[in-house]
């Protein structure tokens, strides 16, 4: 089902979605994003089916705030003036890797020690991540290696009603995927 951007009926519904262990995708800064329940194993592993990635790889979370991605970080590893930089860049198109709060599923951050966040700019995603009550799981919505999709339109072509629901709406002015950096070291892992 495909629902127009980010009413609160279109919102409330993909958030309904969600909480039903549903797979979503929607616009992000850059490209649409495959996104689910973080802490909902089943509908994890639906999302990597979809996707046709091996789950070692890991996600990266996004929230509309700072409270929303705060559980998952070990904020006692990670300094002060760490915080502060990563902090100073949202919301926005920038992605962070923290240590990983000790009570993180495993399966969200794959083979990896940290975890993957983002707070957003993003109004559409932002705004799904208020109507969800939560952070989001934030992958591009594509077959593993293969271009991620730039639209609602594309989405359906490639997934079709495997998905729970499209959110449509207009991606962000990013050409490409947000840069990744380490928030302890600073250093930039994706560009």
């Amino acid at each position: 089902m495909t629902i127009a951007g980010a009413t609160d009926e279109a919102l409330a519904t993909a958030a309904a979605v969600l909480h039903a262990g549903g797979v979503i995708a929607y616009p992000t800064e850059a490209v649409f994003g495959l996104g689910c329940d973080p802490q909902d194993r089943v509908a994890f592993e639906k999302l990597f089916a979809l996707k046709q990635r091996p789950p070692t790889q890991g996600v990266l979370l996004i929230g509309a705030d700072f409270g929303q991605v705060a559980p998952y970080v070990d904020l006692a590893a990670v300094p002060v003036d760490a915080l502060e930089r990563a902090c100073g860049t949202w919301p926005g198109p920038h992605t962070w890797i923290f240590p990983r709060a000790a009570d993180v599923p495993p399966w969200i951050a794959g083979g990896h020690a940290g975890i993957a966040l983002r707070v957003t700019a993003h109004p559409v995603a932002a705004a799904l991540c208020r109507a969800f009550g939560g952070a989001l799981v934030s992958t591009s919505a594509n077959r593993h290696g293969e271009a991620p999709a730039s639209s609602a339109a594309a989405v359906r072509e490639l997934f079709g009603k495997m998905i729970g629901a499209v959110v449509d709406g207009a991606v962000g002015g990013l050409e490409r995927p947000t840069p990744i950096r380490d928030a302890i070291s600073g250093e930039l892992l994706r560009s």
